[in-house]
């Protein structure tokens, strides 16, 4: 689990194909404290296995349904990625719960500057839109982002120039793609009050979502 709190910029110092997916050698612009050999580190909001970690380097493998669903098929030697290591419970939640999961790949429509922010415009892929919502939070290429303004084909978001400085951002270019996981617990929300849907609990399910009858069971109606 991660936060999309950004520690700092990586680079891809070598890629090889491996078993159908592909192996990427890594290098962090910070210091690897404390690793542990196989921890979770996200990768451009991809979560990762950190193997063979040897000072500010390391190995990970990618397997090929993340080459399919994400960017990091299209990364070459030389290019930059966001990495964050995964939370510890002693840590502040300075953006919100990050899985590491990409649900899918979005295309830069736009970008200008908003006086010293950068207002970015991206693509709303198919069957996500539902789930991106004005100042709800959304994960571009593993960085923690509010959703300014959204419709049925677009969503856009302002990037302070911190941000801009110490990611990725900074390099993105009309027509280039990044990697989005909407907020997880709008997945699970839908997910527990979907009619019809009783696969995990093997209990009946309800016989609609959200109606009177299920406002009034749960206190909201008197």
């Amino acid at each position: 689990m991660f936060t999309g709190i950004i520690l700092g910029k990586g680079k891809i110092i070598a890629k090889r194909p491996a078993g159908g997916g592909v192996t990427f050698g890594l290098q962090t612009d910070f210091a690897l404290t404390d690793p542990v050999e196989g921890e979770s580190i996200a990768v451009n909001g991809v979560c990762l296995t950190a193997r063979e970690i040897r000072g500010n380097r390391f190995l990970a493998d990618v397997s090929p349904e993340s080459l399919t669903r994400t960017n990091l098929g299209r990364l070459t030697a030389g290019s930059e990625v966001n990495l964050e290591r995964a939370l510890r419970l002693s840590d502040r939640l300075g953006g919100h719960l990050v899985s590491g999961h990409v649900d899918a790949v979005a295309a830069v429509l736009a970008r200008e500057p908003l006086g010293e922010f950068t207002l970015f415009t991206f693509a709303v892929p198919a069957g996500l839109g539902k789930y991106i919502i004005e100042k709800g939070s959304i994960t571009i290429d593993g960085i923690s982002l509010t959703v300014n303004r959204v419709d049925q084909r677009s969503f856009s978001v302002s990037i302070i120039p911190h941000t801009l400085a110490i990611t990725t951002l900074g390099g993105l270019v009309v027509g280039g793609q990044v990697n989005l996981e909407v907020d997880l617990i709008g997945k699970y929300v839908e997910k527990l009050l979907a009619p019809g849907d009783s696969s995990n609990s093997g209990q009946p399910a309800p016989a609609a979502g959200i109606n009177p009858a299920f406002l009034a069971e749960h206190g909201f109606l008197r």
